[in-house]
């Protein structure tokens, strides 16, 4: 009997002779992926029911104190930014998935990485010709690094030629391109997808080989395929940004070797991506007159970096019925519940007011310690009112409209010394810390703690 394809869905298990769109059994949508049977697997099933036992040696049981503790030896990337992302650069062994929208820089700081990794590595390109990657090469000066290209959709063959080339680092560009011959779907189907990387997941476990895999996003921005394809990878990096900004933002959604909450900040440019090394005077716009109102100052802190971003809002009175709740690099729900707290517990009549919140530079605020500029912006653009020039805050906010605190008080404050700004308005009880109190005040800063957003809102707003 020759292999059959069948599809199976993921959330409850249920087989289908062809592809739905919807399992009948449980009622979930677009879960249903492609699987191979074939006759050794039934014959073997059939032989255990019949009381014929398995085929198959036992595996080798390790006690965990016979297990090698050493750390495992990592290739550096030739990317300060990227390296402490990864903990430290590529683990041999280890699959990573790096995804993001189309033209956000993916393939170009890949390609920077293999230039300056050089013979040691083999890309695989399943949307290039090898021209093509020989022309963004030269503009990128990595043309002399020695790096080979396959330009193959094959998994089959591009499993012998990694065995047959034995590169350390393998990229492939990407998984949504290539295909096994033992399925029938098309590339960028659910089942090809997870079945190709699940071999290039094996190979490279048992051959000590680094794989890099470039993933598609879908239209809503998550990462295009099986969701099961982000459990078998290693770590996850997501490319953020908007494509008509300079600024990318690189985080680790997943890490097995290292922190998920470093992020890495590049700046796109004609030599391809830079690094940026102070992020906070990038996202800070260079004022020299006031600060207009509906503007406040965050510390942010993204794994061990604090960077700072501005906040900007715009309060309208709305000529609708339900007032509109606009937000750009920040959460629409966070908004809305800043909103409702602003209202009911600092007092602002916001009912009847549409409400616009910016974050600039294009980056992902996601920080519960945003919550405090983001309220203070909205205050600032409603009474017309800007905050004192050199103002900065952070803290969260909750529905009682207290401020919370919110961890590395320290590095945040030295972060906003360093740039100048005089007045920090915090959590109170932030500042109890041996080093944190006289410190800030003999250098001339007025550190500002309250305990309630209305409290805040009358302090920023003198």
């Amino acid at each position: 009997m020759a292999a059959k394809t069948v599809y199976v869905c993921s959330n409850c298990g249920h087989e289908e002779p062809k592809w739905l769109g919807r399992c009948p059994d449980c009622g979930a949508w677009s879960t249903f992926v492609e699987e191979v049977r074939g006759e050794r697997k039934a014959a073997g099933f059939a032989a255990r029911a019949q009381g014929g036992g398995s085929r198959a040696s036992a595996g080798k049981t390790l006690r965990l104190d016979e297990v090698s503790g050493e750390a495992e030896g990592r290739m550096g990337t030739g990317i300060g930014e990227l390296d402490r992302i990864l903990g430290g650069g590529l683990v041999p062994g280890s699959l990573v998935l790096v995804g993001g929208e189309p033209g956000v820089g993916k393939s170009t700081l890949l390609l920077q990485v293999m230039g300056h990794l050089g013979d040691r590595c083999l890309m695989v390109s399943g949307e290039e010709s090898p021209r093509q990657v020989a022309m963004s090469a030269r503009r990128l000066g990595v043309a002399g690094s020695g790096f080979g290209v396959l330009a193959e959709t094959d998994v089959d063959v591009i499993e012998a030629t990694i065995l047959r080339e034995r590169p350390e680092v393998v990229v492939v560009d990407s998984i949504q391109t290539l295909y096994s011959p033992e399925l029938a779907g098309a590339p960028g189907g659910v089942g090809q997808v997870r079945e190709c990387a699940a071999r290039l997941m094996r190979l490279a476990k048992a051959e000590g080989i680094a794989v890099v895999l470039v993933g598609h996003v879908t239209k809503e921005g998550a990462i295009a395929g099986p969701r099961v394809l982000e459990h078998m990878v290693d770590t996850v990096l997501q490319f953020e940004g908007d494509r008509f900004q300079a600024f990318r933002i690189l985080r680790a959604l997943k890490n097995r070797f290292g922190s998920t909450n470093e992020v890495g900040v590049f700046e796109m440019t004609s030599r391809g991506m830079e690094e940026v090394e102070d992020p906070s005077a990038f996202f800070l716009s260079r004022r020299e007159a006031e600060v207009p109102s509906g503007v406040a100052t965050v510390c942010l802190l993204e794994g061990t970096r604090p960077m700072l971003v501005e906040i900007e809002s715009l309060v309208a009175p709305s000529p609708l019925a339900v007032p509109r709740r606009v937000a750009r690099g920040v959460d629409g729900g966070r908004i809305n519940m800043l909103c409702a707290v602003l209202s009911r517990r600092a007092g602002l009549a916001l009912g009847s007011q549409d409400v616009y919140v910016n974050v600039t530079g294009g980056v992902r605020v996601e920080e519960p310690a945003a919550d405090l500029g983001a309220a203070l912006a909205i205050a600032s653009a409603l009474r017309d009112r800007p905050l004192e020039r050199g103002t900065a805050c952070f803290g969260e906010v909750g529905l009682t409209g207290d401020v919370r605190f919110v961890p590395g008080t320290k590095r945040r404050l030295r972060e906003l010394i360093k740039l100048g700004f005089d007045r920090i308005i915090m959590p109170e009880g932030s500042s109890g810390g041996p080093t944190d109190g006289g410190a800030e005040s003999r250098r001339g800063v007025n550190v500002v703690e309250v305990r309630t957003l209305e409290e805040a809102v009358a302090v920023a707003l003198l």
